[in-house]
């Protein structure tokens, strides 16, 4: 497989960004091993959201890129998930390793405490970035724990963007890979690297699915913003959608969802067609009583959101289909934990949410 190919797969939808293309490019047409990492909190159930993400990295995968899954259970515990208790999110990364496990097989996945573990290179080098930031510019990184500054921190939640940024030299230190909501941190990265002789790395940003909820903006909300404020959140579980859903669970919260008639932006039910349907099939059947126009096929998204844009979808209908859909798309790995242990782990976490 050529450079050029390999990073056409890479570019492939849900990627929005690389800091940069000709970066990565040139790391690919020499053929050079290239070590990527994503890092994930362990804060409870995984939900579609979480899904584009592992599907960015099944691509990555195909594109012969060194993969890894860091399940930070530390910056879970500044972050204070899962009541910040250290017993509930280590047993919390168990059932986040067997969804990746599953769903990922062909990448590596790592343990924030095994990394830190008796590391006395990463403690002096958190130090070594920490010397070169200044305490503005972390602040403007807090974005990254789904907060702001004017919110009540503890201080400790101010090491989380550092310890981020160093993780990258540890477990990805050519492509470091997250949602939009981390490219400040990844910025940063790439601004101090080189000033301690460390390699810059690339960053590679995708898209954030939206919540199900009709999003509420005002005209200061830059684009980035936009997409973070109103992603796809278990802190909201009525605008998620869950690995584990029913069917009936699954229809039920898509028929609540935002879905005005002949608008596309800002639309979740939209966003979850272009972002995750049609990445997993070829064509989108919309099925429908023969009263109102019959069964129709869109072979892209784009034919999809021109005919919703004329009206010639009810957005009853798009939802029902999309509902079924979905049922589809996450019925694996729901199965994956029905059974044995694997239900074990997941009736503990569902409990404690």
């Amino acid at each position: 497989m050529n450079a050029e190919t390999r990073l056409e797969i890479i570019k492939r939808s849900p990627t929005e960004e690389i800091i940069t293309e000709k970066e990565l490019l040139d790391k690919l047409k020499v053929n050079e091993k290239i070590k990527h990492y994503i890092g994930f909190e362990i804060s409870g159930l995984l939900h579609l959201g979480t899904l584009i993400s592992a599907e960015k990295v099944n691509d990555l995968i195909e594109a012969g890129i060194d993969c890894t899954i860091y399940l930070a259970d530390w910056h879970s515990y500044l972050n204070k998930k899962l009541g910040g208790n250290w017993e509930n999110i280590l047993k919390a990364s168990k059932y986040w390793e067997k969804a990746f496990n599953f769903y990922c097989p062909g990448a590596k996945i790592i343990l924030g405490s095994d990394l830190y573990y008796n590391n006395n290179e990463y403690w002096k080098d958190i130090v070594k970035f920490s010397s070169q930031v200044n305490l503005t510019r972390i602040a403007r990184c807090l974005t990254i724990l789904g907060r702001t500054t004017k919110e009540s921190l503890s201080f400790a939640q101010y090491f989380y963007p550092v310890m981020q940024a160093v993780d990258i030299k540890y477990l990805g230190p050519d492509l470091a890979h997250g949602g939009m909501d981390q490219r400040k941190v990844h910025v940063l990265a790439r601004e101090i690297y080189p000033k301690l002789g460390w390699k810059k790395p690339i960053a590679l940003h995708h898209h954030l699915l939206m919540g199900l909820n009709q999003p509420v903006m005002n005209e200061k909300m830059s684009n980035i913003e936009v997409k973070i404020a109103f992603k796809m959140s278990k802190s909201n579980p009525k605008s998620a959608i869950f690995i584990h859903d029913s069917y009936e669970t699954i229809k039920k919260k898509i028929l609540s969802a935002w879905c005005p008639e002949r608008i596309v932006e800002n639309n979740p039910i939209l966003d979850i067609c272009k972002y995750l349907i049609f990445r997993k099939y070829k064509s989108f059947l919309l099925e429908r009583s023969s009263k109102f126009g019959g069964n129709i096929e869109f072979e892209n998204y784009a034919m999809l959101e021109k005919s919703y844009i004329k009206g010639e979808i009810h957005p009853l209908d798009l939802k029902m289909n999309v509902a079924r859909y979905l049922d589809k798309i996450i019925d694996p790995i729901r199965n994956y934990f029905e059974h044995g242990e694997n239900k074990k782990l997941y009736d503990w976490i569902n409990k404690s949410e």
